[in-house]
């Protein structure tokens, strides 16, 4: 039923019909913009799931796009009020934040308030949403003020901070999170030893009890990795209990993007032949923790040599 959805869903679920629609009238975005009267950017933005669109504009819209089925216009036209009542005054929306944001990260923060599986596959750091606030700067720190300005930097650890408080406070319920890491990963010193040994111990202790599903890819795996860089795979709940759907988020240099299409499960696909394939949940840990060991061996040495 279209009232146990939630807004983000509810957009979600308009827009990619739309696009579906605009695609099997064979229609460009600029032919329904055209006809609408609107701009080419509305257009774009409503199908991107940056903005939500009216009824008032859904209606002649479905009508354009041949969409007749009374079933079908009246749940999107239900699905189109939940999603215009999403909150706006959410943390993320706020003009401090939201102006730091992309609209890729918005809507994965969206997407993760509803997801109830979350993939993390990294060969570089440590997935962004379980960064210490320490480790989080020091990673944004290799980044200079042309690429990102200082306060965009700031403003963003301490948004990875809500994102973290968020998630993690729904581990156990509703939500699984699976990470896949390569060993480099637990290999890279990123700021001061102390700085990482923090996050190492943070990370160690979320696995630990059983919070986070973890595995490593060792630098001697011999079979195929994914060469699709790092990316977050989330599953969502749709409309239907029985039905699940996924988005893929993936940052490229200083460009990031959400995937919903037909890549997303092959995405998925490989990830779940490596994880199959990793070293095992339990010697994952036991290198991690040696690997503390080892850290603290240094920063000892280092202080009293």
């Amino acid at each position: 039923m279209a009232e146990d959805v939630s807004p983000t869903i509810a957009r979600r679920n308009v827009r990619l019909a739309l696009r579906d629609a605009r695609e099997k009238a064979k229609l460009t975005q600029p032919q329904v913009a055209e006809a609408m009267e609107w701009s080419l950017s509305k257009v774009i933005r409503i199908e991107n799931g940056d903005v939500s669109i009216a009824p008032n504009d859904l209606k002649p819209l479905l009508t354009f796009l041949n969409v007749k089925d009374r079933t079908e216009v009246a749940e999107l036209l239900a699905f189109a009020k939940i999603a215009r009542t999403r909150q706006r005054k959410a943390w993320y929306q706020q003009p401090g934040m939201r102006d730091h944001l992309t609209d890729a990260m918005l809507r994965l923060i969206e997407y993760e308030a509803e997801a109830i599986e979350i993939r993390y596959y990294q060969v570089y750091y440590m997935p962004g949403l379980l960064q210490t606030p320490a480790y989080g700067h020091a990673n944004l720190e290799t980044y200079t003020d042309d690429d990102i300005a200082e306060e965009t930097r700031r403003i963003r650890v301490e948004i990875r901070q809500f994102r973290r408080d968020t998630v993690l406070s729904r581990l156990g319920n509703g939500l699984t999170i699976y990470a896949l890491l390569d060993e480099s990963v637990f290999r890279r010193t990123l700021g001061v030893p102390e700085v990482f040994l923090e996050q190492l111990r943070d990370f160690y202790g979320l696995v630990t009890k059983g919070k986070i599903k973890l595995r490593m890819i060792p630098f001697d795996f011999d079979s195929a990795v994914t060469n699709n860089a790092t990316f977050d795979l989330l599953t969502l709940k749709s409309g239907k209990p029985e039905e699940r759907s996924e988005v893929l988020y993936r940052e490229t240099g200083l460009q990031d993007e959400i995937v919903e299409d037909q890549t997303v499960r092959k995405h998925h696909e490989r990830f779940d032949k490596i994880w199959n394939a990793a070293v095992t949940e339990e010697d994952t840990i036991d290198f991690m923790g040696n690997r503390i060991k080892d850290l603290e061996a240094q920063i000892r040495h280092r202080k009293n040599p």
